[in-house]
């Protein structure tokens, strides 16, 4: 995938299509150097499959969505020539969406459905904090808001995540 790549000003916009929905990444230069990016809102889902190139659907596996998020972005960073790797970016915050259990249904299996809630936040947890500690131990964590929905447009996804972080280009890596 190439990019469109669009500079107003000290704002670098990175898009695909004629007439684009939102841009993949939007950088914004510091004065120092350093570029603050904007990560688009992707799931581990419909979304990671299509950046990727996935021949398979992840669907509610928080342990394989989330790394997928991340690989995506990574390509994005790549595609777009501004690194390498992902953990050459520090995240300041990522906002997580996380999806309601697609099944079983609340109505007629309460308590199962209440299990998957339980089942998908710990999957979550797990899948987001090995993934700093594994693929950016030098990083710190960034601040995270989380929102619990009824579903995001990626109906395979348990959750959907949007991220903003710093290319510090002074530091050595």
């Amino acid at each position: 995938m190439a990019f469109t790549v669009k500079k107003r000003g000290k704002i670098t916009y990175y898009y695909t299509g004629d007439a684009p929905v939102l841009s993949a990444l939007v950088t914004e230069e510091q004065p120092d150097g350093d570029l603050k990016i904007y990560f688009s809102g992707l799931t581990g889902g419909h979304s990671a499959k299509g950046v990727l190139g996935l021949d398979t659907l992840t669907t509610m596996e928080p342990e394989v969505e989330v790394p997928l998020v991340f690989r995506s972005w990574e390509k994005w960073l790549q595609e777009a020539e501004i690194c390498s790797s992902i953990a050459d970016v520090d995240f300041i915050e990522i906002h997580a969406f996380g999806c309601q259990p697609k099944s079983p249904s609340p109505l007629t299996d309460p308590v199962g459905y209440r299990k998957e809630q339980e089942r998908l936040r710990a999957a979550y947890a797990k899948a987001y904090s090995g993934f700093f500690r594994d693929h950016c131990p030098d990083n710190g964590v960034p601040a995270r808001f989380t929102v619990h929905v009824i579903d995001v447009p990626d109906e395979a996804a348990s959750y959907e995540f949007y991220g903003v972080g710093l290319l510090q280009r002074s530091l050595k890596r």
